[in-house]
């Protein structure tokens, strides 16, 4: 494993190009979610070996629900079985997860599921992983103005701290990093609020073909940013 300086601390990843992946090998869509949800493990792995501490990934945005039903049947059922066949491994592992988005609009079955995921895994602190699922950013912030309201708070009380703490990820860092596999160029509502100043990294791999090699492709190219925040560079001395 190469040492690579500056790893972030939290990166999130927009998990594109499944149906592509599986148009190229004529296989169904529902093929491509497969081979892409066997690869979460993968990364998941990886980035622990790297003491990456925060991991979020965009698994299915509030727009999906248009798709074919076939299909939007198809990714909720394989959300299903990857809880059931991973939470415990990755629970052993010292992996905590997280859900972000509505659990409204899912099955009772599968917001149990999620629940008992989060549940088990609440005391682990190796490495904090977020699925983005029923999660859109406009939502999201939509959704934390309601709460402030409904809570009364006045709006001279409101800040950038407060309205971070209402939304889904308020117990999370904002991301240093955000990879977006399958070469498109666009946040697609993910994180607008948190991602003011993170980094973006896009590559044109599909997201089942996102590999090691891939992943320290990413994480090169991240230290070799320089992040000022909105600040100038400092000068040299002598300059």
């Amino acid at each position: 494993m190469p040492k690579i300086a500056h790893i972030p601390n939290h990166i999130a990843i927009i998990m594109d190009g499944n149906g592509r992946w599986a148009a190229r090998r004529r296989l169904p869509r529902l093929a491509g979610h497969r081979a892409g949800t066997e690869n979460i493990r993968r990364v998941i792995e990886c980035l622990a070996e790297y003491e990456v501490k925060y991991l979020t990934l965009f698994a299915f945005s509030t727009e999906n629900w248009s798709r074919p039903q076939r299909e939007v049947k198809g990714l909720l059922r394989i959300l299903k079985e990857m809880l059931k066949k991973e939470t415990r491994r990755l629970h052993k592992e010292g992996v905590k997860l997280l859900h972000l988005g509505r659990l409204d609009r899912l099955s009772p079955q599968l917001q149990q599921a999620l629940r008992d995921a989060i549940e088990l895994t609440k005391d682990n602190t190796r490495m904090t992983v977020s699925i983005a699922f029923d999660y859109g950013g406009r939502a999201e912030i939509v959704d934390a103005f309601k709460r402030i309201l409904r809570d009364g708070i006045p709006p001279e009380s409101i800040d950038e701290a407060l309205f971070s703490s209402y939304l889904y990820t308020a117990d999370l860092p904002d991301p240093d990093l955000i990879i977006r596999t399958g070469g498109e160029m666009r946040l697609s509502n993910f994180l607008l609020w948190q991602t003011a100043y993170s980094e973006y990294y896009s590559t044109p791999t599909f997201w089942p073909d996102f590999s090691k090699e891939e992943i320290e492709k990413a994480l090169v190219a991240y230290a070799q940013r320089e992040r000022r925040f909105g600040r100038l560079r400092p000068k040299a001395k002598g300059g």
